[in-house]
Order: structure tokens, then C-alpha cells, then sequence
């Protein structure tokens, strides 16, 4: 947040800075705004030029990208703003030096003046801008999403403890069957036909069995 805040702030600064420049001298006291857009492609006239088809008309263009990648914490946009200022002054001084000859500074104002190192500047402060905004970014996304708790499984009904998917409960997890287990057939005593075990006892056939094969017996009750 104070990342976007400040490079808002020092994006905005260049804007300001660039749009103000046409209004300022560019060269041998020729303000910026006498500079038709046309002679940045064409070459250098002494045509005099409206404000609206000066070489205002891109720095209020970027201006205005700069005020929507603000709005949009869009640094791609911010920095293109920067670029097309950074461009166009660096055209009209190639224009300007294939006119004159060459490009001087000089202390009389008979060369490069302030205006365009207000558009230098700006343009500069929109890149500058656009690095020290953090953007909308994914990391802030990532950092939320890995902050939210996690849930756990839910507790399996009383019915259904130790089925599959693991759950917090204690015990091994199984897959449970709704069919009932298999039987296994009771323990009938010694195989008579193998001649190892034909001497050991033999337990009665269930039907010469007068017992109840399910239920022990029960001694009767005392006669009274």
C-alpha cells in the first residue's frame, strides 16, 4: 500500500511536469506550444502552431495514462505514460538538432532551456513512479489464501467410525461392506479317515447331539 501510494505521488509529479513544459521555452525562446505536432515527423518549420496540435497534445495524452494506471495500480500503464514523453521529447530534439545544425545549452537562451528538461524530468519521474508501485500483484492473493485456516475432515457419524477418507479419529481406516462377514464352520474334532488322528475322540453328529448346538445346556433346577 505505501508502495503504490509513493510511486502514485511521483508518477502524478511527472505528469505535471510534462503537460506544464510546452508552456515553457524549448529552444532559443520557442516555448514548447509553438511547436506543431506534424514538424516532429516532417522536420522542424518556423510555422507557428496551435495549443491542441502542439506538442502538448501526447503529454496530455500521457497524463492521462498516467491517471488511469493510478487508478488501476497498473504499472505497465504508468511506465508507458513515461515512455511516450520520454519519446517524443527525445524526437523533437533530433528534429530540433537536424534544424539548427546541432544542440546547445547555452546561459543566453539561445539553446536547450527549461522547458525541456521539465519534460525530461517528467517522463523520468513517470518511470520512476511505475517502479516503486507494487501493483495489484499476486502475491497479496497468495498471502490471504494461505492465511485462511484450513478445515479439517469432518467427524464421521457414530455408525461410521474408521471408514475412508481418514478422519481424526483413533484406529485404523477401512473400506466398511454393507454384506455380513462370512462364517467359518465351527471345529468338528479329528478327520477318522486320516490314521494319525482315528484313535482321538470323536465329537457326536449335530444330529446325535441331543444339546442345542447354539446354546450351552443348562443344568436343571434343584427339586424343591
Amino acid at each position: 500500500m505505501i508502495r503504490n501510494i509513493l510511486g502514485s505521488v511521483v508518477a502524478l509529479a511527472g505528469a505535471a511536469s510534462a503537460v506544464l513544459s510546452p508552456f515553457r521555452d524549448w529552444y532559443a525562446g520557442r516555448a514548447g506550444q509553438d511547436y506543431r505536432l506534424e514538424d516532429l515527423f516532417g522536420g522542424i518549420t518556423a510555422a507557428e502552431s496551435g495549443v491542441l496540435v502542439s506538442i502538448l497534445l501526447p503529454f496530455l495524452a500521457a497524463a492521462l495514462l498516467v491517471i488511469v494506471g493510478v487508478v488501476l495500480r497498473s504499472r505497465l500503464v504508468v511506465a508507458l505514460a513515461g515512455l511516450v514523453v520520454l519519446g517524443f521529447t527525445i524526437l523533437w530534439m533530433v528534429r530540433q538538432g537536424q534544424a539548427a545544425g546541432s544542440l546547445v545549452v547555452a546561459g543566453d537562451g539561445s539553446g536547450l532551456q527549461v522547458g525541456v528538461v521539465n519534460a525530461l524530468a517528467g517522463g523520468l519521474l513517470m518511470l520512476i513512479g511505475a517502479l516503486l508501485m507494487s501493483g495489484r500483484g499476486r502475491r497479496g492473493r497468495r498471502s490471504r489464501r494461505e492465511r485462511e485456516p484450513v478445515e479439517p475432515y469432518a467427524a464421521p457419524a457414530a455408525d461410521q467410525v474408521d471408514t475412508w477418507p481418514p478422519t481424526q479419529e483413533p484406529g485404523m481406516s477401512v473400506q466398511t461392506s454393507p454384506w455380513p462377514e462370512p462364517e467359518v464352520d465351527p471345529y468338528t474334532g479329528p478327520d477318522p479317515r486320516d490314521p494319525r488322528t482315528r484313535s482321538y475322540p470323536q465329537a457326536p453328529h449335530p444330529e446325535d447331539d441331543p444339546r442345542d448346538p447354539v446354546h450351552p445346556p443348562h443344568r436343571p433346577p434343584p427339586q424343591g
